[in-house]
């Protein structure tokens, strides 16, 4: 719940905020940014609160930070609330780009510690701690620009434990499970004003082998139905990537595993986790073969139809967020998945039109009717 109504919104990822915004010279990129996606009906930023150790960090080592980066990160906060976009803040990595937890393992190594695989990340006391210590740095961060500590920010909707979790060395889910369960619990024991989440991308785990059926072929250690029933995780997520999940299959049976993922998540955030559902990351790449406009411009409908949906009948669907949006001048950040809205007017086109179905809801809800959900989705102090 925002201010008394149900906070259904859309919303966008862009990773590159922070790093970005490190560069005085540079910030107008994120306000062109913020600017055209509130132009397009697009409420939520989803974006890293990370970059340890390598090129430009902002942990250069455990407990050792980088004050332009944090800086560039105190600017993206303040320049989302001018512009109303709540942010989604993600705090560490599974994958080594921006350092992640091969990054902390090896600063582990470099202290001695005796670790095999870059999942120690998940039980060695010593990594623990230094994650621990990164939660803390960061909520505790008071803002250059507004003064606000972070913890006390309402701009800020919700904290990520991380992008896309997972552990491979444990494929039952338990070790991930215990993982979220303390991670989240020390959050809180910081910062009781806002929501967190884990960052999963819904593989279906032991829990249900009926509902594993439903995953793509392998299995990343995690839970969507036993990690996401943690009570101190606030909402689900859920990614989806037919296109790299599914690289022999053909578009329409990529769309149809969209259309069923998609289906299943949101029948069990409603009926089995009784928590809201927030797509966090999809998208269809240009450097697929035989790509065309029209056929991410589906795959695009297809999520934010079913997002509708749910929504309208006052179900848990919150919104969906797209990989990844641009502006101009940014091509070193060309992944294949971008959106530069100028470039792209037929899904620029969707993304507004659905975006506005999206918020109509919400201005035209009851609180009477939402109640069921008013714990998970209140932000205090909003």
């Amino acid at each position: 719940m925002l201010n008394g109504t149900p906070f259904y919104a859309n919303g966008f990822n862009a990773y590159w905020l922070m790093y970005v915004a490190s560069d005085p010279s540079q910030r107008n990129k994120i306000s062109s940014a913020f600017k055209e996606a509130t132009n397009h009906g697009l409420l939520i930023a989803r974006t890293w609160a990370f970059r340890d150790g390598g090129y430009s960090p902002l942990q250069y080592s455990p407990g050792s930070y980088n004050e332009n980066m944090f800086q560039g990160l105190d600017f993206v906060i303040s320049e989302a609330g001018k512009y109303g976009i709540k942010l989604i803040l993600s705090l560490v990595n599974n994958y080594e780009d921006s350092g992640g937890k091969k990054q902390y393992v090896n600063w582990a190594r470099n202290q001695r510690q005796k670790l095999s695989s870059d999942d120690d990340f998940f039980t060695n006391s010593v990594v623990k701690g230094y994650y621990k210590n990164h939660i803390k740095a960061v909520l505790t961060r008071q803002n250059s620009i507004t003064g606000i500590a972070y913890k006390d920010e309402p701009t800020i909707m919700a904290w990520e434990l991380m992008n896309e979790p997972r552990c491979t060395m444990d494929p039952s889910g338990s070790t991930i499970q215990a993982w979220i369960a303390e991670m989240a619990s020390y959050l809180k024991s910081i910062d009781h004003n806002h929501l967190v989440e884990a960052g999963l991308e819904g593989f279906y785990g032991h829990s249900d082998a009926q509902k594993q059926l439903n995953n793509p072929q392998f299995q990343v250690g995690t839970d969507f139905l036993t990690n996401n029933q943690i009570p101190d995780i606030d909402f689900a997520t859920l990614h989806s990537y037919p296109d790299q999940w599914l690289t022999s299959q053909n578009d329409e049976a990529q769309l149809s595993f969209l259309n069923d993922w998609l289906n299943s998540h949101i029948q069990d955030a409603q009926t089995i986790l009784q928590k809201p559902l927030l797509i966090a990351e999809f998208g269809k790449s240009s450097k697929d073969n035989g790509y065309d406009a029209y056929k991410r411009d589906e795959l695009y409908d297809t999520v934010y139809s079913a997002i509708y949906s749910s929504a309208r009948d006052g179900g848990v669907a919150a919104g969906a967020v797209f990989w990844q949006l641009l502006t101009e001048g940014m091509d070193n950040f060309r992944d294949g998945y971008e959106i530069v809205f100028s470039e792209s007017p037929s899904t620029a086109g969707i993304i507004a039109e659905q975006s506005q179905k999206l918020n109509k809801i919400r201005k035209m809800s009851k609180l009477g009717n939402f109640n069921r959900w008013k714990r998970s989705l209140t932000f205090k102090g909003l």
